[in-house]
């Protein structure tokens, strides 16, 4: 077990890269379950999401090849192999193994999914359109058992709009006989770059992009190569980052209208952004001031932003308000901003910030993947030295961020823990 130490203080200079798109890559990679060849994926980030999916889909019989950051999936000798336990655990995205693996064997075992506690997140969306394509569901001793005759397509309405149940139903109804109309379909670039992956292997996809998304069944999907898009989470988190404690950091690889919303309220802030072809200047000019968000569905705030946002807004001149529409929880980064003498507290649903305060090092702990970014920046803004231990849920999400992190000016590092360290971590 390791932690990061973060000595505060330093400006960010210089350009960084961004990485393929996690949200994509736990999608693109149950997706190729469903070719009846070779699917080959480059640009994917080397994080441990993807490590685990690349190890489940050899639990149920298939070969991965990686080079760098390109990956060769073998579906060829694939079987519907139940996967109830195990690394299914240890990711919320494995859910996606039950659309895949529906589409291609009419039938799945698949543990309830794991990752970051947010609240709240049932699965029922994605039961609800699993049962319209003609799938009995169960759930038996902690697992969900799909079994299916035959897929047929369906008219599904989502109540609510959601990116997991949108991409799981298209997976489910690509080899499905007949049409299947997704309503109230979610829009973000993620279930754009898998429509477009499932599109080359053969699948008859419209509307992606759009509420209303329309799937004519193939009988059968090919392999095909396909180039993941940009992580606009990372790109959010670096651009963050840049206006908390950057000089002039230049990011590249990035789609700027997928941050749109973000860039958007840096604009407000007194931020300078200057985009030029997949890069962005970020170039902070003077004091910051602070704004109101709240967090919608694409193309809307993101809520994987907000928590580093919170950050930036203990810099912010004035009170900012912060209110979280998709993850009512999503708050347990407040407590650990606190120790760093940051002024915040709830209301409601909603968290105020007051600024602009100093920010001083402190032990904290990562609760989840965006709290731990939260963690990451206040630790660059702050005085003194910063201790993040909880890297685990970091490292499931932002490829070499240390590295990166040095690359720009940042004086950060990782050290092991002590074993009175592991035990206080245990216990917290």
């Amino acid at each position: 077990m390791q932690k990061m130490l973060i000595e505060g203080g330093h400006l960010l200079n210089g350009r960084v890269r961004i990485s393929g798109a996690k949200n994509s890559a736990v999608a693109l990679l149950p997706a190729s379950i469903l070719a009846d060849s070779p699917v080959t994926i480059e640009g994917l980030p080397r994080i441990s999401d993807v490590e685990t999916l690349g190890d489940l889909l050899e639990e149920i019989g298939g070969t991965v090849e990686w080079n760098e950051r390109t990956i060769t999936v073998h579906p060829e000798k694939m079987v519907a192999m139940p996967l109830p336990n195990g690394k299914v655990k240890k990711l919320r995205a494995s859910y996606y193994f039950m659309g895949a693996m529906l589409g291609k064997f009419g039938k799945a075992v698949i543990g309830l999914p794991g990752g970051c506690y947010l609240g709240p997140r049932p699965i029922d969306q994605h039961i609800k359109g699993f049962e319209a394509l003609g799938a009995e569901v169960t759930n038996e001793q902690g697992a969900v058992y799909l079994r299916a005759k035959e897929l047929r397509g369906a008219r599904i309405y989502l109540d609510v709009v959601s990116v997991g149940a949108t991409i799981n139903i298209m997976l489910a109804a690509v080899k499905a006989k007949g049409k299947t109309v997704i309503e109230n379909a979610a829009k973000e670039p993620e279930i754009i770059d898998v429509a477009t992956l499932l599109t080359n292997m053969g699948a008859k996809i419209k509307g992606v992009g759009t509420d209303v998304i329309r799937i004519e069944g193939v009988p059968s999907l090919h392999g095909c190569n396909h180039t993941i898009i940009p992580d606009r989470i990372e790109a959010g988190t670096y651009v963050i980052a840049a206006a908390a404690q950057g000089k002039e950091v230049i990011i590249e690889n990035v789609i700027t209208r997928h941050i749109e919303s973000l860039l958007a309220k840096l604009r407000e802030m007194g931020v300078r952004l200057e985009e030029k072809d997949e890069q962005l200047l970020v170039a902070p000019t003077g004091p910051l001031k602070s704004v109101d968000i709240k967090t919608l569905v694409y193309p809307g705030f993101p809520t994987d932003l907000q928590q580093p946002f919170t950050s930036l807004l203990t810099k912010a001149e004035n009170t900012g308000v912060i209110t979280d529409t998709i993850y009512s929880a999503r708050l347990k980064h407040i407590d650990e901003l606190r120790r760093m003498n940051a002024l915040i507290k709830v209301e409601g649903g909603s968290v105020i910030v007051s600024g602009p305060v100093e920010l001083q090092g402190a032990k904290v702990k990562a609760s989840d993947l965006r709290a731990g970014a939260a963690l990451i920046v206040a630790g660059l803004m702050a005085n003194g030295i910063t201790e993040i231990t909880g890297l685990e849920h970091i490292d499931r999400g932002y490829e070499s961020v240390t590295e990166k992190l040095k690359n720009l000016g940042a004086k950060v590092w990782r050290e092991e823990m002590t074993e009175q360290e592991k035990i206080q971590f245990q216990n917290l």
